[in-house]
């Protein structure tokens, strides 16, 4: 190699500032294979690749680097900074936490280390760190940002400030402005939030984010057609597949099936060959009641992705071809084991076959339980005053199985607030309560393989309904093992059903396996559980549930999912 590697490393980044990526990588692998040991000509192989969003090949660069120099602390923050662009936030915190006594002088260190502990849902940590390397150095643009986030998700009280500092620092950070108009939201000002929001989509009009947020504001505030923003965006002459994508999803969520057909129509005549929208025509055929269409949309599909063997089960069913469902079901367990979905699917179809392992799924003793609260019997009175608070500054929420009522943001047990502190231990304990009485191992079983395996409470949220038709549509949790209702509240109406009402007469019952009303199946729910105050119901996530309506009084429950020790 006749020149010197450090002007064949600059013709290389030439090439990449000119667009020419290819030849960048050429180069610099060259120049790698040249000098195997050279470790910052392996770091810019890495840079190169994080640029193009290459991950994979980034970590294998940086990986490269730190083998040859494994003090160097550049080099391993980047490793880390790659593992965490493919959400292996784990491996780069194990990469990070020997270096903590040398490194935490090092605001970069202690900014990827908080953005680690961030993902990985351990907020005080990560305040923790993004502190530290603010404290370090003050004006540090991604610590300003991590921080404000988390003060945020965690309804700290200069949330708004905190986003205010970070944009002063990086005004450019569209993650940044979007922060600022949820921190608007959560503090009750709506039409700030919503300003925020309108000029965020009309500066960047395919940015996924803020279109979400927008159109959740309009499904708050009551508006018919909530998805206006996407429909907006789609008109965009660079309007890509992933809009329209998400526009079929939220209106599929909100059961607008017909609505998100014509929309996946009108996105395969601008990208005829998109398998995304090619799929989400046959799925929400399917959903609408179009079942020729479907059939033939289905038929036509070459697509093996899990998904689709999914999509196709679900339409199977409402076809009543459960055992050729069950088939597809299975298949994609194969591919993906833990598809609480698919699983949720199976117990419908293995039900309306009488198979016995439907008794196996959900059927066994100890599956179901509802439990009193451990611990001080106080602790759900004291927490209630601060949910009501939570309740009268939160909205009716996007994609969500209710049907009225509200939600509260974000995740519940990030919070600061002392009651719900103590409200998340008393959880833990009665989740140990509930361990106990499970059967025994089975590692074929998707809750029962995890019986042993540590737990944690993954989202939390508190639900609040009020009588005269607000109730919960049967659904799932696709993230979690374990599903909830903690009864915070109860109207005297529901408790004072006591024995003599009948499951069918119960008001505001907490109903698990009856099907969802898309799948269009005559089943009954497995089990009808009257609430009561104070007692937290458990079941595995693969079982559809749903509450009924009630007709006067305010219902407030509290609920997590419970995520198994393989989740993270």
């Amino acid at each position: 190699m006749a020149d010197a590697p450090a002007t064949i490393r600059q013709r290389a980044l030439d090439a990449e500032a000119a667009g020419d990526v290819a030849t960048a990588r050429r180069l610099l692998a060259q120049l790698c294979a040249a000098y195997p040991n050279n470790a910052g000509l392996a770091n810019t192989a890495g840079n190169v690749e994080m640029r193009a969003r290459e991950f994979a090949a980034a970590r294998d660069w940086f990986l490269q680097a730190v083998e040859a120099e494994p003090d160097a602390l550049e080099y391993v923050l980047n490793l880390a900074i790659a593992l965490s662009h493919l959400r292996q936030f784990d491996a780069g915190l194990r990469l990070l936490e020997p270096l903590a006594g040398t490194a935490q002088s090092s605001a970069r260190y202690c900014a990827v280390r908080g953005a680690l502990h961030y993902e990985l849902r351990e907020l005080y940590a990560a305040s923790r760190w993004f502190d530290a390397a603010l404290a370090t150095e003050p004006t540090h643009a991604k610590a300003l940002a991590g921080r404000a986030r988390v003060a945020l998700e965690r309804a700290e009280s200069d949330a708004v400030a905190r986003f205010d500092t970070a944009l002063a620092r990086n005004p450019a950070d569209p993650d940044g402005w979007l922060g600022k108009a949820q921190a608007l939201e959560a503090v009750g000002d709506a039409e700030a939030a919503r300003q925020l929001a309108e000029e965020i989509v009309r500066q960047g009009p395919n940015w996924l984010p803020g279109l979400t947020y927008l159109t959740q504001l309009n499904l708050a505030s009551g508006m018919e057609d909530f998805t206006a923003p996407f429909a907006s965006a789609v008109q965009q002459a660079d309007a890509g597949v992933d809009i329209w994508v998400e526009w079929i999803a939220h209106l599929d969520r909100a059961d607008r099936h017909l609505e998100a057909l014509e929309a996946a129509k009108a996105g395969l005549a601008k990208h005829p060959d998109a398998p995304a929208l090619l799929l989400a025509k046959s799925a929400q055929a399917s959903a609408a009641g179009r079942m020729d269409e479907a059939d033939a949309a289905f038929a036509a599909l070459d697509d093996e992705s899990v998904a689709a063997v999914f999509a196709k089960a679900r339409h199977l069913m409402r076809r009543g071809e459960f055992i050729e469902a069950e088939v597809l079901l299975a298949s994609a367990i194969a591919m993906k084991p833990g598809m609480v979905g698919a699983w949720a699917a199976r117990d419908l179809c293995w039900r309306m076959l009488d198979d016995e392992r439907a008794q196996w799924l959900h059927g066994q003793d100890g599956l179901v339980q509802l439990l009193p609260l451990e611990g001080d019997a106080d602790v759900v009175h004291r927490a209630i005053p601060v949910l009501h608070q939570l309740h009268d500054v939160s909205c009716f929420p996007l994609g969500q199985s209710l049907r009225g009522g509200t939600q509260t943001r974000g995740i519940l047990f990030d919070r600061t607030e002392p009651e719900l502190r103590a409200l998340h231990d008393a959880l833990m304990a009665t989740l140990e309560t509930y361990r106990t009485n499970l059967p025994p191992r089975d590692d074929t079983h998707p809750l029962l393989s995890q019986r042993n395996l540590p737990w944690s409470i993954a989202g939390s949220w508190s639900i609040r309904l009020t009588g005269g038709g607000d109730y919960h549509t049967a659904h799932i949790h696709p993230e979690g093992l374990l599903s909830s209702a903690l009864y915070c509240e109860l109207p005297p109406a529901i408790q004072q059903q006591a024995g003599a009402a009948s499951d069918s007469e119960l008001q505001g019952a907490l109903e698990l396996g009856r099907a969802p009303p898309d799948l269009r199946m005559e089943l009954e729910p497995l089990r009808v559980i009257r609430p009561r105050a104070g007692y937290l119901a458990l079941f595995p996530s693969t079982l559809y549930h749903s509450t009924g309506p009630f007709d006067a009084g305010t219902r407030l429950t509290t609920a997590f999912d419970v995520r198994g020790a393989s989740a993270r």
